[in-house]
Protein backbone atom coordinates (compact mmCIF):
# COMPACT_ATOMS: atom_id res chain seq x y z
CA UNK A 1 0.00 0.00 0.00
CA UNK A 2 1.38 3.42 -0.89
CA UNK A 3 1.76 6.11 1.74
CA UNK A 4 -1.16 8.11 0.35
CA UNK A 5 -3.41 5.06 0.16
CA UNK A 6 -2.55 4.27 3.79
CA UNK A 7 -3.30 7.83 4.89
CA UNK A 8 -6.55 7.86 2.94
CA UNK A 9 -7.47 4.68 4.78
CA UNK A 10 -7.30 6.48 8.15
CA UNK A 11 -11.04 6.57 8.66
CA UNK A 12 -10.76 8.21 12.08
CA UNK A 13 -8.94 11.22 10.64
CA UNK A 14 -11.42 11.49 7.79
CA UNK A 15 -14.28 11.19 10.27
CA UNK A 16 -12.81 14.03 12.34
CA UNK A 17 -12.73 16.31 9.28
CA UNK A 18 -16.30 15.42 8.38
CA UNK A 19 -17.59 15.91 11.93
CA UNK A 20 -15.97 19.37 11.97
CA UNK A 21 -17.56 20.21 8.61
CA UNK A 22 -20.94 18.94 9.84
CA UNK A 23 -20.72 21.00 13.04
CA UNK A 24 -19.91 24.06 10.91
CA UNK A 25 -22.88 23.29 8.65
CA UNK A 26 -21.14 22.80 5.35
CA UNK A 27 -20.30 20.07 2.88
CA UNK A 28 -16.81 19.48 1.46
CA UNK A 29 -15.88 18.75 -2.12
CA UNK A 30 -13.71 15.72 -2.77
CA UNK A 31 -10.86 18.15 -3.58
CA UNK A 32 -11.35 20.10 -0.34
CA UNK A 33 -11.33 16.97 1.80
CA UNK A 34 -8.23 15.64 0.05
CA UNK A 35 -6.57 19.03 0.60
CA UNK A 36 -7.46 18.91 4.32
CA UNK A 37 -5.74 15.53 4.40
CA UNK A 38 -2.65 16.98 2.72
CA UNK A 39 -3.18 15.72 -0.84
CA UNK A 40 -3.93 17.15 -4.24
CA UNK A 41 -6.85 15.77 -6.18
CA UNK A 42 -6.34 12.71 -8.35
CA UNK A 43 -8.74 9.95 -9.39
CA UNK A 44 -6.78 7.22 -7.55
CA UNK A 45 -6.79 9.28 -4.34
CA UNK A 46 -10.48 10.02 -4.73
CA UNK A 47 -11.23 6.29 -5.16
CA UNK A 48 -9.19 5.46 -2.04
CA UNK A 49 -11.05 8.18 -0.15
CA UNK A 50 -14.41 6.83 -1.29
CA UNK A 51 -13.60 3.36 0.04
CA UNK A 52 -12.78 4.87 3.41
CA UNK A 53 -15.99 6.92 3.44
CA UNK A 54 -17.89 3.63 3.58
CA UNK A 55 -16.00 2.70 6.75
CA UNK A 56 -16.78 6.13 8.23
CA UNK A 57 -20.50 5.66 7.58
CA UNK A 58 -20.59 2.12 8.96
CA UNK A 59 -18.98 3.47 12.14
CA UNK A 60 -21.50 6.32 12.34
CA UNK A 61 -24.36 3.86 11.92
CA UNK A 62 -22.98 1.69 14.72
CA UNK A 63 -22.85 4.78 16.96
CA UNK A 64 -26.44 5.76 16.09
CA UNK A 65 -25.22 8.88 14.27
CA UNK A 66 -26.32 10.22 10.90
CA UNK A 67 -24.15 9.45 7.91
CA UNK A 68 -21.18 11.67 7.10
CA UNK A 69 -20.20 10.58 3.57
CA UNK A 70 -23.20 12.48 2.17
CA UNK A 71 -21.25 15.65 3.01
CA UNK A 72 -18.55 14.83 0.43
CA UNK A 73 -19.68 16.21 -2.91
CA UNK A 74 -18.58 16.98 -6.44
CA UNK A 75 -17.41 20.53 -6.87
CA UNK A 76 -19.35 20.81 -10.14
CA UNK A 77 -22.87 20.34 -8.76
CA UNK A 78 -22.63 19.88 -4.98
CA UNK A 79 -23.88 16.29 -5.11
CA UNK A 80 -22.18 13.08 -4.00
CA UNK A 81 -20.55 10.90 -6.61
CA UNK A 82 -21.81 7.67 -8.11
CA UNK A 83 -20.41 5.48 -5.34
CA UNK A 84 -22.53 7.22 -2.72
CA UNK A 85 -25.66 6.99 -4.84
CA UNK A 86 -25.34 3.26 -5.42
CA UNK A 87 -25.32 2.51 -1.70
CA UNK A 88 -26.72 5.63 -0.03
CA UNK A 89 -29.78 6.10 -2.19
CA UNK A 90 -30.70 2.44 -1.79
CA UNK A 91 -30.40 2.65 2.00
CA UNK A 92 -32.84 5.57 2.02
CA UNK A 93 -35.26 4.00 -0.45
CA UNK A 94 -34.57 6.76 -2.96
CA UNK A 95 -35.09 5.67 -6.58
CA UNK A 96 -34.96 9.07 -8.27
CA UNK A 97 -32.33 10.70 -10.44
CA UNK A 98 -28.75 11.17 -9.24
CA UNK A 99 -28.55 14.69 -10.66
CA UNK A 100 -30.81 17.70 -10.93
CA UNK A 101 -33.30 19.43 -8.64
CA UNK A 102 -34.89 16.30 -7.15
CA UNK A 103 -31.50 14.80 -6.28
CA UNK A 104 -30.40 18.14 -4.86
CA UNK A 105 -33.47 18.34 -2.56
CA UNK A 106 -32.90 14.77 -1.38
CA UNK A 107 -29.22 15.38 -0.58
CA UNK A 108 -29.87 18.73 1.12
CA UNK A 109 -32.40 17.02 3.41
CA UNK A 110 -29.89 14.32 4.40
CA UNK A 111 -27.11 16.86 4.85
CA UNK A 112 -29.33 19.06 7.02
CA UNK A 113 -30.06 16.10 9.29
CA UNK A 114 -26.30 15.62 9.72
CA UNK A 115 -25.69 19.36 10.22
CA UNK A 116 -28.42 19.56 12.87
CA UNK A 117 -27.10 16.54 14.74
CA UNK A 118 -23.51 17.81 14.90
CA UNK A 119 -24.35 21.49 15.51
CA UNK A 120 -26.08 20.40 18.73
CA UNK A 121 -22.91 18.58 19.82
CA UNK A 122 -20.26 21.01 18.58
Amino acid sequence: MTESAAALGDWQEIRAHLVAAAAAGHALSYSELLEHLGYGFSRPKMRALCKTLGVVDRDAEARGEPELAVLVVRQSDGLPGQGWWIEGARQHGYAGPWEGPRANRFIKKLQQRTFDYWSERG
